[in-house]
């Protein structure tokens, strides 16, 4: 394979979804494994918050929700802060070897507004879940958590109602023909891809030697500082988005993202729990009414918003500033829910077991359950996506047939 062809197939043309999402999911495990904590970013987002509110005087470190996901160090001394870091970067990097970054403004002033007040409903959402589609997808049911599926399943109810708040005409995006590039433009647009290329090799190189040096110093550190470039690599290139996966179901039909992440779910399962098998403890969270309360939130923000955690990250860095402002109100809202934790946690998320199906059903009880539920999710799927094709010819037939009287 000549460095060209590498270069292309690799580095320039998107990656197929289902070997990268089955890819983020073995790397997911192996994150877990060797950092002892789990894939997720709403956490560290929401330590952002506080750092913020920090700045201005205030002492978010005293309520209790950051009591609870710790509010110490920097996002550069924490494990999930560099991490969060690195899939920036790795993101950064991956775009910028396509020459998929360019500055992009939203056509009508509403989408800010619709971008900010998405991302805070998802974002409060998915910090009263103690989640998001990281921690309760890829990480929580993988990690055995029953609140994890009561989040997904919460979820994928809100992104309906998302859906159907979506598609309202004053919130649909405007539909505009551009002209096409005139010859003249080629050798300019070149020339700006290699100097992408070459810039994107150059943040790729420092964040690699940046996590090295990292890990001389602090090996966790450094190991999670490297999992994150991967991570952003991956999102980016597979241009990974629950949003998409959960509105493709409800608009066409269309389940091949679902069903790759069901897959990937899957994958990482078996290695958590070899590492649970080995005394990795797992994260298990409350089954509560906040599960389900913040699931619908989530799923319905997401959608609203036009992108989740995963989605927003990487097409932030490819320039897209509407996601901007969806990371602009997703950090809002965790925030605010950090403030509302003290009266709301309690009766919603604390006075309710932490279930462990492990524990619930056994070791290899727990392991058939999950695996159980993740095969029904994906003949669900199969089925929606079948019934959804055959409603919609069915209905086309009988458009036919009443335009021929």
């Amino acid at each position: 394979m000549t460095w060209s062809t590498f270069r292309h197939d690799y580095m320039v043309r998107f990656w197929a979804p289902l070997p990268a999402v089955i890819t983020a999911g073995v790397l997911s495990a192996l994150y877990f494994g060797l950092t002892g904590t789990f894939w997720a970013v709403t956490g560290e987002f929401t330590r952002w918050g506080g750092h913020a509110l920090q700045m201005f005087g205030l002492h978010p470190e005293e309520w209790g929700y950051f009591r609870i996901i710790g509010l110490h160090g920097t996002p550069w001394t924490r494990v999930d802060g560099v991490m969060v870091l690195g899939m920036f970067a790795g993101s950064l990097a991956a775009a910028l070897w396509a020459n998929n970054v360019k500055l992009r403004l939203p056509r009508r002033k509403r989408r800010i507004a619709q971008a900010l007040v998405g991302g805070a409903i998802a974002g409060f959402g998915a910090r009263l879940a103690m989640g998001c589609n990281l921690a309760a997808f890829f990480t929580g049911i993988p990690q055995f958590s029953l609140h994890a599926w009561l989040f997904a399943l919460a979820t994928i109810v809100g992104s309906y109602f998302g859906t159907r708040v979506a598609l309202l005409p004053f919130l649909r995006a405007d539909v505009r023909l551009v002209r096409a590039a005139s010859a003249g433009t080629v050798a300019p647009r070149a020339a700006l891809a290699r100097w992408q290329f070459r810039l994107g090799v150059a943040v790729f190189c420092v964040a690699v030697a940046a996590s090295l040096e990292l890990a001389s110093s602090a090996l966790k550190l450094g190991f999670a500082a490297l999992f994150g470039i991967a991570f952003g690599i991956l999102i980016e290139r597979a241009q990974i988005c629950f949003t998409s996966a959960f509105r493709d179901m409800w608009i066409t039909g269309r389940t091949a993202m679902a069903r790759a992440i069901v897959l990937g779910m899957a994958a990482s399962a078996i290695g958590i729990f070899s590492y649970v098998q080995l005394g990795v403890e797992p994260k298990i969270l409350w089954a509560g009414p906040n599960a389900i309360i913040g699931g619908v939130l989530f799923g319905f923000g997401i959608v609203v918003a036009g992108g989740c955690e995963t989605g927003w990250m990487y097409r932030s860095m490819e320039g897209q500033v509407h996601y901007w402002f969806v990371g602009i109100g997703n950090i809002a809202g965790a925030t605010v829910l950090a403030a509302l934790w003290d009266r709301i946690g309690p009766p919603l998320a604390l006075a309710w077991p932490k279930v462990n199906l492990l524990a619930t059903f056994g070791p290899l009880g727990g392991l058939l359950v999950t695996y159980a539920g993740l095969v029904l999710a994906f003949l669900l799927l199969l089925w929606w996506e079948k019934a959804f094709v055959a409603r919609r010819a069915q209905m086309a037939v009988q458009a036919e047939s009443k335009g021929a009287f």
